[in-house]
């Protein structure tokens, strides 16, 4: 091996994050990856970004393609062959050993989203009759990492409890692994959702959680580290799509790839902007003959687009982690209109000063008090409800709801706003 792939085997062994940065922006990625070992090539595209997975992993030949996916993260394996058309997927499946492409096959027939997808399957079994120093010699030859509990069960697959290395690390090699035993709390099902996993972490507070059948057998394990990566990228596509931008886009991505995604939102988010336009035009007279209204108009709608979008990014977090559901939504919209009536007091005092100390009117500033007030309770209304709409309907709430919320909470402002002012304008 000469030295400067010696050199790139070590920098992708200590920095495999900033390693597979620059694999992704490399113009030919091939020449990178080509003098690199097949455990530095996992181990690269362990982190590297999942819009680039697929293409990276194409441009390896067939053999090297047979020796990663055996040396990959079940989580990695999984995006691979999802990412892979049915074509491309059953060559690859094929070359891989029998016991192998049995296992992946199984992985990829449970559903988007649920326990069997983001388990690791168990490689080796732990027994209570074990002793300490045999399950560690078990556990090296595994080549398992990141590993802080082993699972004991009995000869016939059934869970028994949990045990930490650190009470491990400090019994001696002789003491029985049952000895250490600790209960289980928690587990999970196959079919157990990525939002019930997420409510069961947040409530054990463990490391990993082993998956079950009815008969309480050990499938594998989920651990947290996984699945709170899945759940890192499901949140960034799904804000990426709320505010009309693919998933799939990256801050490199090709223009043309961007515009493509992007553009048709462009154009329904214009069509909104009109709508709000014409509101704005049915109050033409009253603009023409109040011109200080135009100059404050932007001041309602920004706030209540502000108190939209922080009610409905509470409301999308709450439905997202199961804190709440669309039963809920009186408890959820008496909470934010309480929240829009202080809210918008306290602004409507405070903007009302500011502009009777800007235009010495006091009717001006009983006008915008009036409909800072309207306008909040409205945007914490709006904000809430849409993405529970959204949610009832069967649709993402991330796709729309950014759209729709902003056509709402500017035409609920300005009709709030210029409503008023029409109808109080003996007092301008």
């Amino acid at each position: 091996m000469s030295l400067a792939a010696a050199a790139r085997e070590t920098y992708v062994q200590k920095y495999p994050v900033d390693a597979a940065r620059v694999l992704e922006a490399a113009p030919e990625p091939l020449a990178v990856l080509e003098d690199l070992s097949d455990a530095s090539v996992t181990r690269l595209l362990e982190h590297v970004d999942p819009a680039h997975l697929k293409s990276l992993f194409l441009s390896l030949d067939a053999q090297r393609q047979s020796n990663v996916l055996q040396r990959a993260s079940v989580r990695t394996a999984m995006l691979l062959l999802r990412a892979l058309s049915t074509d491309e997927r059953e060559t690859v499946l094929g070359s891989l050993p029998d016991s192998v492409q049995q296992e992946y096959r199984e992985l990829l027939d449970f559903p988007e989203g649920t326990a069997g997808r983001f388990m690791d399957r168990l490689a080796t079994q732990y027994h209570a009759e074990q002793t300490v120093q045999e399950a560690l010699d078990a556990l090296r030859e595994s080549g398992a990492r990141r590993i802080r509990s082993l699972y004991l069960v009995t000869d016939e697959g059934a869970l028994v409890g949990r045990v930490d290395l650190q009470d491990m690390a400090l019994a001696p090699h002789g003491a029985l692994m049952g000895d250490l035993v600790n209960p289980v709390e928690e587990v999970a099902y196959l079919t157990s959702t990525e939002e019930d996993l997420v409510a069961l972490f947040d409530k054990s507070r463990v490391d990993s959680v082993p998956v079950v059948d009815q008969e309480l057998k050990v499938l594998g394990i989920i651990r947290y580290a996984n699945l709170f990566q899945a759940a890192e990228e499901a949140a960034t596509a799904g804000f990426q799509r709320m505010v009309g931008a693919s998933a799939d886009e990256r801050a490199l991505s090709k223009p043309l790839f961007a515009v493509k995604r992007c553009l048709v939102w462009l154009h329904i988010n214009l069509l909104t902007a009109f709508l709000a336009a014409a509101v704005v035009g049915l109050f033409e007279s009253t603009i023409a003959k109040f011109t200080a209204l135009a100059i404050l108009l932007p001041v309602v709608a920004g706030q209540s687009g502000n108190a939209g979008s922080q009610a409905l990014a509470v409301t999308m977090r709450g439905l997202a982690l199961r804190e709440v559901s669309t039963l809920h939504w009186r408890a959820v919209l008496t909470k934010e209109l309480q929240i829009g009536v202080i809210n918008g007091t306290a602004l409507a005092i405070t903007c009302g000063l500011g502009v009777w100390a800007w235009s010495q009117s006091w009717g001006l500033a009983l006008v915008i008090a009036i409909a800072m007030i309207t306008a909040m309770i409205m945007a914490g209304i709006s904000g809430a409800l849409v993405p529970m709409i959204l949610s009832r309907l069967g649709q993402d709430p991330a796709t729309a709801s950014s759209i729709i919320l902003t056509t709402v909470t500017d035409v609920s402002g300005f009709l709030a706003f210029l409503g008023t002012a029409t109808l109080l304008s003996g007092l301008l």
